[in-house]
């Protein structure tokens, strides 16, 4: 970031930081996974997005497929598709009038213009170093001429927010990181959001979908008719992406410092592995896990979360803007009005944490073994899974003996080992109906062979199982077991302790490592060179700050961290010359004064939501109520309503401006802007 503009980021953190102290002392409460009024950088400390490094050129630059269906193309050669599912590895939904900060930019033709949304659901590739399941969004809206990204940062463990302006048909694709403060103010925990069911901004809403079909044109090759299985797909990835977050605070600080802390991260990422090469089937919750381990993550995560653990909600009020329409008008002011945001649909509301994990919670490290489980494969998982084959077939074989009984009812013979191993063998003797080794959820029933191959919770293979000693039914029963579990246990306890420090989760250094300690060395990722991480530099420079009236200051202190940027979505009013900051808030007077009006209204009463938004007034050291009855608030109202009245010779009051809806409103920036 150039010196002008980093001059700029601290104007606007300075600006903050002068704010007055309303706020009194909060009570006990859940510590937030990820605070949506500490925002965080906008440029990445450590690291970069996965979008840049998908489409990085070996000098350091951008190079962004066009038109949008390349791009898609280009992101489904990197991952692999479900043979079982119909289907495709991208999940893609069309969202004409949808609550996006750009969903003005296709008025009135909401339906020839959707919002696309892409969502990736699906394990990588074959040899592909990219995971990019639950891991990378895109929102396109073709008016607008810009992509949305929102793509994970594995080196900061966080998802980075990105711009691609001037992506159209003879343009040059320019790659921005966005303004954090913008993007949380709905992100909550930093991370993608989605509709919950049954998705009826989407074109999954047959009304959509049928307009959508009208437009007789092309949507980058998605289909305008779709089911519910396409969006319920891209809110299921959502739902695991935001518990991520989750994930990295446990693995980075539950565990702790030190060579406890190392142990601790040892022991997840072992319980983790286990559980996915097993498909989910996991030990019981005293054996999943090495014990101390267990214990360190309990401790440490309840001393220094004794309350918990709160995950923002990723998901948002379903809302169907068709509701109670027969007919798409005609009229464009009509068609404006349709993409009205009611308050109870806005993403800048308030929104309850979804879970709240719990150190003393009995399925507290369960939870933080599921997730490490979602990092850990990738494209080398097959090359990992034949060299722990290898490793664990050099060892001496894991034997066990049970013993059976025939049970007339049930057509069946059960039989019971040392450790709690049961198995239910059918009476022909060729179907194993119930396995359960170690006190774990039975297998489900698969035929008897002479090599079964299954795989075991306890990271083991069942090799073969002998059932010559049987008569009638009853007798011995042999298995034999392939242990891989010892073998994965040697190789994680020859990992560099450097790898399970207390930074985020190294998962491509871990796999190459991993692969290395089980006698199949694989090259350590190669230095990257990073595209440079740029925000936007606004085309009149930087903004002015210094010289501002007076009475016009207010607005910098309050309204900078989300309104003094480069994008004109939100608007950006407070871009430009001091002396012209008047006229510009001028012509946003009416849409400024609803919404500071809006806080001193009871929240039933408002018709939009109040700025700044509720989640971001902490970053102030304020609150909703402290906001609402504050002299500050009230002052910038007066200001506004002032211009007003000098305009209309009446005092304004929000049922007046409001009279034929707020998409009415003169827009915030003059058609200049």
């Amino acid at each position: 970031m150039n010196r002008r503009l980093a001059r700029w980021a601290c104007v606007v953190a300075g600006l903050i930081a002068m704010v007055p102290v309303w706020a009194a002392d909060a009570p006990a409460a859940p510590a937030w996974v990820t605070d949506p009024a500490r925002p965080g950088e906008h440029l990445p400390g450590a690291g970069g997005s996965l979008f840049d490094a998908l489409f990085a050129t070996p000098g350091g630059a951008h190079a962004i497929p066009f038109p949008f269906e390349r791009l898609l193309a280009r992101l489904e050669a990197e991952v692999s598709r479900d043979p079982a599912s119909a289907l495709p590895p991208l999940k893609a939904v069309l969202i004409p009038l949808g609550r996006s900060l750009q969903r003005s930019a296709a008025a009135p033709d909401y339906f020839r213009f959707p919002r696309v949304v892409v969502g990736v659901d699906a394990p990588p590739a074959p040899g592909s170093p990219w995971l990019l399941k639950d891991r990378l969004y895109i929102g396109y809206l073709e008016k607008s001429a810009v992509l949305e990204v929102i793509s994970y940062n594995e080196g900061a463990g966080r998802f980075e927010f990105q711009l691609v302006k001037d992506y159209r048909a003879g343009g040059s694709p320019q790659v921005y990181y966005a303004n954090r403060n913008i993007c949380m103010a709905c992100h909550h925990n930093a991370a993608p959001i989605f509709s919950r069911a049954l998705w009826d901004e989407t074109n999954a809403n047959p009304a959509i979908a049928a307009r959508l079909a009208a437009e007789g044109r092309s949507f980058h090759g998605i289909a305008p008719a779709r089911g519910v299985d396409m969006p319920y797909a891209i809110d299921n990835a959502v739902r695991r992406a935001n518990r991520l977050a989750l994930t990295q605070r446990l693995w980075q600080e539950g565990c702790g410092p030190a060579a406890a802390g190392q142990q601790c991260r040892a022991g997840l990422f072992v319980a983790a592995l286990r559980l996915r090469l097993a498909d989910g089937l996991s030990l019981p919750p005293e054996a999943a896990i090495d014990p101390e381990a267990a214990a360190t993550l309990r401790r440490n995560a309840a001393r220094r979360w004794p309350d918990g653990l709160a995950l923002g909600r990723p998901d948002l009020p379903n809302r169907n803007p068709m509701q109670g329409l027969a007919v798409w008008p005609d009229d464009p002011a009509a068609r404006v009005a349709r993409a009205h945001v009611a308050v109870a649909f806005d993403p800048l509301l308030p929104r309850p944490p979804d879970t709240v994990w719990r150190a003393d919670a009995p399925e507290a490290v369960r939870e933080a073994v599921a997730g490490v489980a979602e990092f850990v494969a990738d494209g080398h998982w097959m090359r990992l899974q034949a060299a722990l084959a290898r490793r664990g077939g050099a060892l001496p074989r894991i034997e066990h003996t049970l013993r059976c009984e025939a049970v007339a009812a049930s057509r069946a013979s059960r039989c019971r080992g040392s450790g709690g191993a049961s198995l239910t063998l059918d009476a022909a003797g060729r179907r194993i109906l119930q396995l359960s080794l170690a006190g774990e959820a039975p297998r489900a029933p698969f035929a008897l062979s002479a090599r079964p191959e299954l795989r075991l919770a306890g990271g083991d293979v069942l090799e073969r199982v002998d059932a010559s000693g049987l008569r009638g039914g009853e007798g011995p029963l042999h298995l034999r077991l392939r242990a891989d579990s010892q073998a994965l246990a040697a190789a994680v306890s020859r990992l560099s302790p450097a790898l399970l420090g207390e930074q985020p989760f190294p998962r491509r250094a871990l796999v190459a490592a991993l692969l290395d300690a089980l006698g199949d060395p694989h090259p350590a990722p190669a230095e990257r060179t990073w595209p440079p991480a740029r925000l936007e530099r606004p085309a009149d420079g930087a903004p002015a700050v210094a010289g501002v009236p007076a009475d016009l200051a207010g607005f910098h202190a309050w309204c900078a961290a989300c309104h003094l940027s480069a994008e004109s979505f939100p608007p950006n009013f407070l871009l430009g010359p001091a002396n012209t900051l008047e006229t510009r808030i001028r012509q946003c007077a009416p849409r400024i004064y609803v919404r500071l009006a809006m806080a001193r209204l009871p929240p039933t009463a408002r018709a939009k939501t109040p700025m700044p938004p509720e989640t971001l007034l902490p970053a102030f050291r304020s609150h909703a109520a402290a906001w609402a009855a504050s002299p500050e608030r009230a002052a910038l109202e007066a200001r506004v309503a002032a211009m007003l009245k000098a305009e209309s010779g009446r005092d304004p009051d929000p049922e007046t401006l409001l009279a034929r809806g707020y998409e009415a409103l003169r827009p915030c920036l003059a058609p200049d802007r």
